[in-house]
């Protein structure tokens, strides 16, 4: 399983900067990147405290998706 997230097209929406939600959500700026690159999974408390800055839910945020499969992971 990989887990996508769209927090880069949230933030560019609410036209934030990486260094403006880093600072938002307590982290540094290389963690923001880390995290919209796929690099680096987040912490429930990290994916929580992103989603409400970009005024979403967390699970509109991320997904998880087959590696073998375009669609997302069917929920169980």
């Amino acid at each position: 399983m990989e887990l996508i997230n769209h927090i880069k097209q949230h933030r560019a929406r609410l036209n934030l900067t990486q260094q403006e939600l880093a600072e938002r959500v307590g982290v540094r700026r290389q963690t923001v990147i880390a995290v919209e690159k796929g690099h680096y999974a987040p912490s429930a408390l990290l994916a929580f405290r992103i989603a409400r800055e970009l005024e979403m839910k967390v699970d509109e945020l991320f997904e998880l998706r087959r590696e073998d499969d375009e669609s997302p992971a069917a929920e169980t």
